[in-house]
């Protein structure tokens, strides 16, 4: 196998069997990225954002798969087939695409780097003067390997600073440890020419200057050595900060005081200022958070890490309390103490800590004396971090607004764990400065229920198990407000929790039941804290969105809300999820818990009335001119009613094509059958049946009868509102079908015969022609097939009299399917082909996945079980194209009889498996008919003859 080397400590370069392998610019800056990452995945649209800014057009995914692919071929030629051995793996798909870099770590210089250096280091602290040489040669190795800057083909992109400074203070880290051990071996001369190009390379590291001015000093170089402190002590004096141990060391040097050289003092031998303790209690009622608390531990006590960890979530979350509780838990592993302070970046009064206050506290706590204070903000961040770098201790910067706040209080040194709170979800220091993000989430059941029992002990809980189902329903799980009303039930040992969950169902739907007379207890004043910190566009898309029925809302569907164009619409959501009043919980898709939609709700009712109906009105629109659209590309020849124009400002979803409908519907399957009801509730009656047919064909295939027939009711009940026959008989027709494939057959018999009612007075005779369809259908059901046939056999008249071809042509096959029932395949096949000429030359892709189906049954049963068993086939793939769950099962199904006929047992076994795992999924009764057969370990009819099976799924002819 091939041996990759990738050198990222100067310019990248790549190496592979020793053998330099050029890279061009934009791979160079992709590969850049995905090491940054390395063994992490990286979202596409993100390194589109990063290898484009914005300049990114429409043909940018496509470019980036050219990169990779490219990038690919380039580091491992050959090896694309063996997707065990690719370099850069691809991971997930959709919206959730990434790319991830597999290299093992010791095939990257930076790695090797920062070992030697660790290890380099190890062996000084140690104090064995043994280890003193073996350490001198760690820390020239690791040197030799920089050629720095760091990744300098990205040194000046934002998304690679963090990391090029971490490398570039390890460098002075190992020029440092060098120095020292050369130092103490004696070697002066060598660590004093060493020291030169270090302090040339990093001229305000005060460490740096000192041990050259000791090395010179040693050598009796001593105005040499007087110059390295009095030019080191001027340039930090430039920049505000005072350098008091190299002034000192220059009044020595000048008096010619004897400075020993000692040899570095052991770890443990070492003084180290007391420690220091500003954190609150441990919160004594502290729940769950176990994984979380665990991870974050993990990382804050990693070695050699960018020790920053931001823990983000919504209000009433836990933050603090999570932060507190962890930073108590890092107590014995960080032995100098802790750090806190509360910026108050989302307080009620508004007045938020800036971080150069908050800077000036830290170092009052410090004990630096007010006078040697520097008088310039960088000046005191440099004297901050100098009194971190020997301490190993934590720093909580709870409440943060923004990363600009935590920016200067961040230690920069190894030893020092970070960990900020924050409503916002602060994406610059996670891009610059490398912070890892933990998002609370809302408690567990589980949780919720400790965390009520934690506060009461009095018996209520285990008295009235269902009314603490209740409370936790009515909290959303969310520990704040659990906490309230905790807080309530405990101060009135008399309530009952019975009657606490009926005062909160009382209030359902606003926030009464959590009012408190403390305002930062009070649910409502904390939700306002972080709603009156967004712009007015993000405060208008938060109140309206109480209007949105779905669970969850899409960004196109939240610019459809607000009448915003979509890119202008982006930023706005981005605004809210960083604010953390929306959560992303799918890629591009963004919901709200219960209490924060209620909170909502309270403000958009403020609002005058026609601002509330003009949204809903766009919501309505927005969902059926995008259901319409999806529509027909699933079914393209099925006759539609073209709805109205769409209000101003509604950008409906246009899909591309059928799987891009389809994904479509999947994801707003639930969301468009609330949107049917709430038009209906509010008055939009020509919206409730018009997107109630465009649901139709989805609903169908997908067999989600029961979601069919909800929706088709309300259709009924607008339709007869409006005065619209037709769109009634529509209903009546489509919910019939749901039925009939429920086993609802008198149902299904008596809304077939309203619409044919209805259809006769306005002589719509394609109309009746479809109904007459699923009318056979029925008949089928009931056992009368010759009924189904003389249905079927007028429809077709009716078709053919109308000029309806695709009507036909479904008539046609549903005719030879009637025949194939009653044993005359023959005349099947006459009537499927047929059928195909027409569907083929329509582009009617459905129709003739039937046809196919009903031509392999028929062959099947004259003994052409080859001729078959390629019908089959064409009718699988083509059901499989269409999404069309319930027509694959049933072509898998007959395909695994034609198998068994043929002799080959496994393959049928393998194909009714497969269609036995989709009517499972999609509940249907013809799943535990096929059970049984797989049960008996055949494909035997009950009658013990061999062959396809018309069963239920036949019906779907139609």
């Amino acid at each position: 196998m091939a041996q990759l080397r990738i050198a990222v400590l100067g310019p990248l370069e790549v190496e592979r069997d020793g053998v330099t392998v050029p890279l061009g610019p934009r791979q160079a800056e992709l590969l850049s990225v995905l090491v940054l990452a390395l063994g992490r995945p990286v979202l596409a649209h993100r390194l589109v954002d990063l290898l484009w800014d914005a300049g990114a057009g429409d043909g940018a995914a496509a470019t980036l798969r050219s990169h990779v692919s490219h990038l690919r071929r380039t580091l491992a030629p050959g090896r694309q087939g063996n997707a065990g051995e690719a370099v850069v793996t691809t991971v997930g798909t959709g919206a959730g695409l990434a790319y991830r870099l597999d290299l093992p770590p010791d095939q990257l210089d930076a790695h090797l780097f920062e070992e030697e250096i660790t290890q380099g280091r190890r062996l000084l602290d140690h104090g064995d003067p043994t280890g003193f040489l073996p350490a001198t040669e760690l820390f020239g190795t690791a040197l030799a390997r920089w050629r720095g800057p760091a990744f300098a083909n990205v040194a000046d992109r934002p998304y690679a600073l963090s990391e090029v400074a971490r490398l570039e203070a390890l460098c002075r880290t190992a020029r440092r440890g060098s120095a020292e051990a050369l130092i103490a071996l004696g070697r002066h001369s060598a660590a004093a020419g060493d020291l030169t190009g270090a302090v040339a390379q990093f001229p305000y590291d005060e460490g740096l200057r000192r041990l050259l001015a000791l090395a010179l000093y040693a050598e009796q170089r001593v105005d040499e050595a007087a110059e390295v402190c009095r030019q080191g002590a001027a340039l930090l004096r430039a920049r505000g900060m005072e350098a008091p141990q190299l002034q000192r060391l220059h009044t020595a040097i000048l008096r010619r005081e004897e400075l020993p050289v000692a040899t570095p003092t052991p770890v443990a031998a070492r003084s180290t200022p007391p420690p220091l303790d500003l954190l609150p209690p441990n919160p004594p009622q502290f729940v769950g958070r176990a994984a979380e608390l665990d991870d974050a531990r993990r990382h804050c006590l990693a070695p050699s890490r960018n020790q920053i960890l931001l823990v983000t979530g919504a209000a009433g979350v836990g933050k603090t309390s999570f932060a507190v509780r962890l930073a108590h838990l890092l107590a014995g592993d960080l032995p100098d103490g802790c750090l806190y302070v509360n910026l108050r970046g989302f307080d009620p009064g508004g007045a938020a800590l800036s971080g150069d206050e908050a800077l000036r506290l830290f170092l009052d706590v410090l004990q630096v004396p007010p006078e040697q204070i520097p008088s310039s903000r960088e000046g005191r961040a440099g004297r901050y971090r100098s009194l971190l770098s020997p301490r190993r201790m934590l720093i909580v910067l709870d409440n943060a607004r923004d990363a600009e706040q935590v920016r200067p209080l961040l230690p920069g040194t190894p030893g020092c764990a970070v960990v900020v709170t924050s409503r916002s979800q602060l994406p610059g220091l996670v891009a610059v400065e490398g912070a890892r993000p933990i998002t609370l989430g809302l408690l567990t059941v589980a949780e919720a229920r400790e965390l009520l029992a934690t506060r009461l002990r009095d018996g209520r809980m285990a008295a009235e198990p269902g009314s603490v189902d209740g409370i936790i329903e009515r909290c959303a799980r969310l520990p704040l407000a659990l906490a309230i009303v905790a807080a309530r039930a405990a101060a009135h040992p008399g309530f009952s929790l019975t009657a606490l969950a009926h005062e909160l169902a009382e209030s359902q739907g606003s926030l009464d039941g959590f009012a408190a007379g403390d305002p930062t207890t009070d649910l409502r004043s904390v939700f306002s804290w972080s709603y009156r910190a967004l712009g007015e566009p993000a405060a208008r898309m938060f109140r309206l969105l109480a209007l949105h029925p779905g669970q969850d809302i899409s960004v196109r569907a939240a610019a459809s809300l607000v009448a915003l164009p979509e890119r202008q619409a982006r930023p706005v959501v981005a605004e809210l999820a960083r604010a953390q009043l929306v959560v992303e919980r799918v890629p591009g898709r963004y919901s709200c818990h219960d209490l924060l939609r209620a909170y909502a709700a309270e403000l958009v009712e403020s609002k005058p009335e026609e601002v509330r109906r003009a949204a809903r009105h766009r919501i309505v629109d927005h969902y059926l001119h995008s259901a319409r659209a999806a529509d027909g590309r699933l079914s393209p020849l099925r006759s539609t009613i073209t709805p109205p124009p769409a209000r101003l400002g509604v950008t409906p979803e246009a899909p591309a094509d059928s799987g891009r409908a389809l994904a479509w519907f999947a994801e707003e399957h639930q969301v468009l059958v609330r949107v049917v009801e709430m038009a209906g509730r509010h008055g939009f009656d020509r919206h409730v049946w018009q997107l109630a047919s465009a649901l139709t064909t989805f609903l169908s295939r997908r067999g989600y009868w029961e979601d069919l027939i909800v929706v088709q009711k309300h259709a009924l009940a607008a339709a007869d509102r409006a005065g619209e026959p037709a769109a009634a008989a529509q209903a009546h027709r489509d919910v019939a079908a749901a039925y009939s494939e429920t086993g609802r057959l008198p149902s299904a018999r008596a809304h077939l015969e309203s619409a044919l009612a209805l259809l006769a007075e306005q002589a719509d005779q394609v109309g009746q022609a479809q109904t007459l369809l699923t009318l056979s259908w029925v008949s089928e059901k009931e056992g009368d097939q010759a009924t189904a046939l003389g249905h079927d056999q007028v429809a077709l008249r009716l078709f053919r009299a109308a000029g309806h071809e695709a009507g036909e042509a479904r008539a046609l096959n549903a005719v030879g399917w009637d025949h194939a029932v009653l044993g005359e395949h023959r005349e099947t096949v006459r009537y499927c082909q047929r059928a195909l000429v027409l569907q083929r030359r329509l582009g009617d892709a459905l129709g003739e996945a039937n046809s196919w189906d009903t031509l392999g049954y028929a062959h099947h049963h004259l003994g052409h079980h080859r001729r078959a068993a390629r019908c089959f086939r064409r009718a699988l793939a083509l059901s499989r194209e269409l999404g069309h769950r319930y027509n694959e099962a049933e072509a898998l199904q007959h395909l695994g009889d034609n198998h068994e006929v043929l002799g080959d047992p496994v393959a049928a076994r393998h194909c009714w498996v497969r269609a036995l795992e989709i009517l499972t999924q999609m509940g249907h009764p013809a799943a535990e008919q096929l059970r049984g057969r797989l049960a008996a370990g055949h494909g035997r009819t009950p009658t013990g003859g061999t062959g396809c099976q018309e069963g239920p799924l036949a019906a779907q002819k139609r």
